[in-house]
């Protein structure tokens, strides 16, 4: 479900932008106060739509008397031509806060049909693709729950809900033992992963049977080593690989036998989908 305060937040900063120096001057100007419409949000290209409910949201903080019906659910593969969702009501209005709701609505949706085209590219292998803390400020529960309608999974959400412990964490105290060590009293429950940058490294870390082991920038060849490792030293533990992953390698990545493939671009490197808003014929 997408979150409603964060991305109310998301649009109000948005509507704040648009009305910064007065109100919508040509709309004003070239609507009559009394028109009414209605409209359609409507795909130009194929893909996935992620973040429907911003359609709603954002046309009510302009005006309660727009109506809103929604046909889609995010998730649904869509093509161009199909009705995403209808609004009714002061033209006005409507055209004030189009532009808010459209910028979030294509960039979770651009989100989503990205994250489509990996999952079906692993698909009939047990890998996910999985996606990174790597979000614009204000920005992260639209993208993660996008990566979501796309089939993905999500990684951290915050620094908090997960340990990880990376390469300059472990030079910090000395060893990957002690940082294991000082988060395994300091935080028992939380999840731990540990990055590794080569097969020593995993076979040192694999003694501790870790939830999860990152293999940062593996060769597909010694992934799966280390999936043979893994599969040894302590079959329950997850790995991921990481590190300039791209759709063209993604399923001999998969293939070795991997969990899963962190893929930072999911949302760091965003085309959108694009939507437009048509007036109804």
């Amino acid at each position: 479900m997408l979150h409603k305060d964060s991305t109310l937040r998301l649009i109000r900063l948005g509507l704040e932008e648009d009305f910064a120096h007065g109100p919508d001057a040509t709309t004003v100007a070239t609507i009559d106060e009394d028109a009414h419409t209605t409209a359609n949000f409507v795909p130009r290209k194929p893909g996935v739509v992620a973040g429907l409910e911003v359609i709603a949201w954002t046309m009510h903080e302009i005006s309660p008397e727009i109506e809103v019906t929604v046909y889609a659910t995010d998730g649904d593969v869509v093509e161009p031509g199909d009705v995403l969702a209808t609004v009714s009501g002061p033209t006005r209005a409507i055209l004030s806060a189009e532009r808010t709701a459209l910028n979030l609505l294509t960039y979770g949706s651009g989100i989503a049909t990205q994250t489509h085209k990996w999952t079906e590219e692993l698909a009939g292998t047990k890998a996910k693709v999985r996606d990174s803390r790597k979000t614009l400020p204000g920005y992260r529960d639209l993208a993660k729950y996008a990566v979501r309608c796309g089939g993905g999974v999500n990684h951290r959400m915050s620094l908090g809900d997960e340990v990880l412990i990376k390469d300059n964490h472990v030079a910090s105290v000395g060893s990957v033992a002690e940082a294991y060590r000082r988060t395994t009293e300091q935080f028992p429950n939380l999840p731990r992963e540990v990055e590794v940058d080569d097969l020593e490294q995993l076979r040192d870390v694999l003694r501790f049977q870790p939830d999860m082991v990152m293999l940062d920038n593996f060769s597909v060849e010694l992934t799966r080593e280390g999936v043979a490792l893994r599969d040894t030293l302590s079959p329950a533990t997850k790995l991921e690989s990481s590190g300039g992953l791209t759709l063209d390698v993604a399923r001999d990545y998969a293939e070795t036998g991997v969990d899963f493939l962190a893929v930072g671009g999911l949302t760091h490197s965003v085309t959108i989908l694009d939507i437009g808003l048509d007036a109804a014929e």
